[in-house]
């Protein structure tokens, strides 16, 4: 996919010279007799295809779990039934209400830390916003998996992503602490940075190597640049690749050239002496980066329920998950309704209060008002309605 070169991906060219027995004196050893063989594995990919199966399983239970007639007067093709969608307003990705995101396991940093919910870090990268967002995740997860798991196995990319996610997870929770978050973008960028960090630690057994590593920083840097626009969630890609990365050197490591050529060297023929499998460069990244990764996860969570906002220690950071220009804004926008009950009437920015079964609601940024039927005591869903009608 990111043209490795020459020798390509799933294999490499070995080439050894034959003993000078079988050579006659004074004469160079013949082409043909170099020696062109495979020598890893080549894995046959199924937990890639079986995560994108998964994910778009799960995106089909949660537009079940969603029933937007029930909840809504204006969805989104009608002919789907029961799986419509949420109004083009509320959500233009054409997928859930975010109420039933967050039923369903979205990224919650109130309900991870409050109401021991951890689960949560994992959960939301099975999760999507809508059609257009799984689609691509699962386009992405299909060009960029297949090929990994081909080199190095189901085992190796599934820690690789999974962790990624949980990573991505854990920073994006430590900078974003208001709404809710989905995706498996982090997962996503996770294995760019293990594609990042397996072409550095094995660099040598590459041809091609900086055409090869120019086009990939190339791709990462223009899918992290998409990430400062509004409403992504950059702190997710940033850390999911940073965790990518680290994993890469410890679980995507290659034997270095040498000793290839030892293991595979056929009767009659020498191959250049190879003390070790690896090479120190290598020992030294692995235990580096497994360091890394042990400080950083043991910190991010002990600040994570320690209720740590990083924003408040660093000013700028938040235009690492986006930048504001001229044509957007990056400020959240908090919508308020009044809400007429047979009690005194409230001013609502989110509802943390006792329902009757009937309440109207009217927006104060338009003025519209509405009547809704609510039979039980759900805050979330009076803010859903409260967005839905100053929308």
């Amino acid at each position: 996919m990111m043209g490795r070169g020459e020798a390509g991906i799933d294999s490499v060219e070995i080439k050894v010279h034959p003993r000078q027995a079988n050579t006659p004196a004074g004469s160079s050893p013949n082409p043909s007799q170099f020696q062109s063989q495979s020598v890893f594995k080549n894995w046959v990919p199924w937990l890639v295809p079986l995560f994108v199966v998964a994910n778009v399983a799960v995106f089909i239970a949660v537009m079940y779990v969603n029933d937007c007639p029930s909840n809504s007067g204006s969805c989104v093709a009608r002919s789907l039934g029961r799986f419509y969608f949420q109004p083009l307003k509320e959500n233009p990705l054409l997928g859930p209400s975010s109420s039933t995101l967050e039923k369903m396991g979205a990224l919650d940093v109130n309900r991870v830390v409050h109401k021991h919910q951890s689960w949560r870090l994992i959960s939301c990268i099975w999760l999507h916003a809508g059609v257009f967002h799984v689609l691509a995740n699962m386009l992405s997860l299909l060009f960029i998996g297949i090929r990994l798991e081909q080199e190095f196995g189901f085992l190796r990319v599934g820690l690789v992503y999974v962790i990624s996610g949980y990573g991505g997870s854990l920073l994006s929770a430590l900078f974003i602490q208001t709404g809710i978050s989905v995706g498996a973008s982090g997962a996503l960028f996770g294995l760019l940075g293990g594609m990042l960090s397996e072409l550095i630690t094995n660099w040598t057994i590459y041809a091609n190597k900086f055409a090869a590593l120019l086009t990939l920083l190339c791709i990462i840097a223009v899918n992290l640049a998409v990430g400062l626009l509004p409403h992504v969630d950059n702190f997710a890609h940033i850390g999911g690749f940073l965790s990518g990365f680290f994993l890469g050197f410890v679980f995507l490591i290659r034997p270095q050239f040498k000793w290839i050529n030892q293991k595979t060297c056929p009767p009659g023929y020498i191959a250049p002496p190879a003390q070790s499998k690896h090479q120190t460069y290598q020992y030294v990244l692995w235990v580096i980066s497994l360091i890394v990764l042990i400080i950083g996860f043991t910190l991010g969570l002990v600040a994570l329920f320690r209720g740590v906002n990083v924003n408040n220690n660093c000013s700028w950071c938040h235009y690492l998950s986006c930048v504001p220009t001229s044509l957007w804004s990056c400020k959240l926008q908090q919508v308020y309704c009044q809400v007429t009950i047979p009690l005194p009437t409230t001013l609502v920015p989110f509802l943390s209060m006792e329902l009757g079964s009937q309440l109207k609601l009217t927006c104060l940024s338009n003025g519209k008002s509405n009547m809704y039927d609510l039979s039980n005591n759900d805050s979330s869903k009076v803010q859903l309605l409260c967005a839905q009608l100053c929308s």
